[in-house]
């Protein structure tokens, strides 16, 4: 859906990937239900609609909507530090049995626009566009 912003209409969607560090195997059912609440609270925060949640036993994806002036980095930084200490105190000790140190996500992380017309369906209208004869 195409939000609006004082003088600009936009439509910015992003797939996220976060991994747990050393890619452990140690995301359990309560836990992604857990992860998905605190998610859903930060997005709030921020004003970042989360339009769809899931995961694996070592990575979640996240599809967010945002606004054009959100900083993804930040918003991505805070979105690692405090779901993982959240979930590290709270599912401190499954977690002993992963992590001797206090870690959860890796430092890195996957994202990339999503929606829209296909790259090459941009490309090919941006060609056709008449230029100006003069």
């Amino acid at each position: 859906m195409k939000r609006a912003h004082h003088h600009a209409k936009y439509d910015l969607k992003y797939h996220l990937v976060l991994v747990t560090k050393y890619r452990k195997k140690c995301i359990t059912k309560d836990m992604l239900n857990r992860l998905e609440k605190i998610i859903r609270d930060i997005c709030n925060r921020w004003d970042v609609e989360l339009l769809e949640f899931s995961g694996e036993e070592d990575h979640i994806h996240l599809l967010i909507s945002a606004h054009p002036s959100m900083e993804l980095s930040k918003f991505t930084n805070n979105l690692k530090t405090v779901s993982s200490r959240l979930i590290r105190k709270e599912f401190k000790e499954h977690l002993s049995k992963f992590y001797w140190k206090p870690y959860f996500w890796t430092r890195a992380y996957f994202i990339a626009t999503t929606g829209g017309a296909p790259l090459e369906v941009i490309k090919q209208y941006i060609k056709s566009q008449e230029k100006p004869e003069k």
